[in-house]
């Protein structure tokens, strides 16, 4: 029997727009060997290479080329190019509508044009759902199964893979080998993972206090007016609970009123709402802390990222920017979901030799 034969497949990845490397360190859980991510955010090399066997490239995807993944692709037996391409053009949480003039939504096609130089066994993709009903994504549908590849794509709430968080994305999956699928939920409404799960062991804060064992565990400061407010806010409630005198002179407009989901109390025992950018403020969403009365600390918002409770963001002793780690940490893609990614492609590639095999 040979060494193929004896034990699991070597798959070596790049990881496009890698971000702080969420989605690489969930391929990595699942035993896949991610030799490089990319992305134009110096801000990423420190968390990408501190947490992960993986380096860094500070570079625009459009700049790559076939000659930049000769050594990546070089010694696997299969390959993977995976990314996330950036979503703020599509996702609803962005302020408006962006214009397809918006140079971000021509990544996509980007990430299609390396597919078709560098020819990879396997391909996956992440983004918000409303990216699947845009033509730049039925265009890059369109140049993976002209080069060959099966597809298959699906809107998932990462609850069901355990993220402690309601958080909808378009995964992508494309194979030379045969046909594949993300694996099926390894979680159900009652047992998602909840809150309490995922950070209620953590050292309590004050607003404005900072952990000393942990300075990424970390509050905003609240002004007085807003400690009022956290203070008659209930766990999964809103706005519209508070006394008159509280509730924001733009939310007693009739075009205000529509907006219950910001200056909210996360439950204790569900899910959490989905993890933005600006998590790390408390009138910026459902972002209150259950009990306490503060806004989600920086610590908090990664974990319910799935991201490990001492995934370093910055190195030791270096300050803190929260609007800088909140982007790194809101934007990337959850390590459950990574990792289911990477199991999905393991099971295939398994699968496809188990039939090779049995072809021999």
């Amino acid at each position: 029997m040979t060494r193929r034969m004896q034990q699991a497949a070597t798959i070596r990845a790049v990881d496009l727009f890698c971000g702080a490397g969420g989605l690489t360190h969930g391929l990595e859980e699942a035993g896949i060997e991610v030799v490089f991510g990319v992305d134009v955010d110096p801000a990423c090399k420190y968390p990408f290479e501190a947490n992960n066997r993986a380096t860094f490239s500070l570079k625009a995807v459009e700049e790559l080329t076939r000659s930049d993944f000769a050594d990546a692709f070089g010694g696997g037996e299969f390959t993977l190019l995976a990314g996330c391409a950036p979503c703020q053009p599509f996702s609803t949480y962005s302020q408006g509508w962006s214009s397809p003039k918006d140079s971000r939504w021509n990544l996509l096609g980007c990430f299609g044009k390396l597919v078709e130089q560098t020819r990879p066994d396997l391909v996956t993709m992440e983004n918000v759902p409303r990216l699947e009903k845009q033509d730049v994504f039925k265009d890059f549908v369109g140049v993976l199964l002209k080069a060959g590849y099966e597809v298959s794509h699906t809107v998932v709430n990462c609850a069901d893979y355990g993220l402690p968080q309601q958080r909808r994305r378009l995964v992508l999956l494309a194979s030379k080998l045969g046909p594949i699928e993300l694996i099926k939920p390894t979680n159900q409404p009652d047992n998602y993972v909840t809150v309490r799960d995922a950070i209620e062991d953590l050292p309590p804060l004050d607003a404005g206090g900072v952990c000393k064992a942990d300075p990424l565990h970390q509050a905003c400061s609240l002004s007085p007016l807003n400690l009022k407010r956290i203070r008659a806010s209930k766990p999964g409630g809103t706005w519209r609970d508070w006394d008159e005198s509280l509730v924001a002179d733009c939310h007693k407009k009739k075009s205000g009123k529509t907006y219950p989901g910001v200056y909210g109390r996360m439950s204790w025992d569900e899910c959490a709402p989905t993890v933005t950018t600006q998590y790390y403020g408390f009138g910026n969403g459902r972002f209150g802390h259950p009990e306490q009365d503060r806004a989600l600390s920086l610590r908090e918002g990664a974990i319910l990222q799935s991201f490990p409770p001492d995934y370093q963001f910055v190195p030791d002793g270096a300050p803190i920017y929260r609007k800088s780690i909140g982007r790194l940490i809101g934007n990337a893609v959850p390590v459950k979901l990574g990792e289911a990614i990477g199991r999905s492609i393991v099971r295939h590639v398994a699968a496809f030799e188990r039939k090779a095999k049995r072809a021999a």
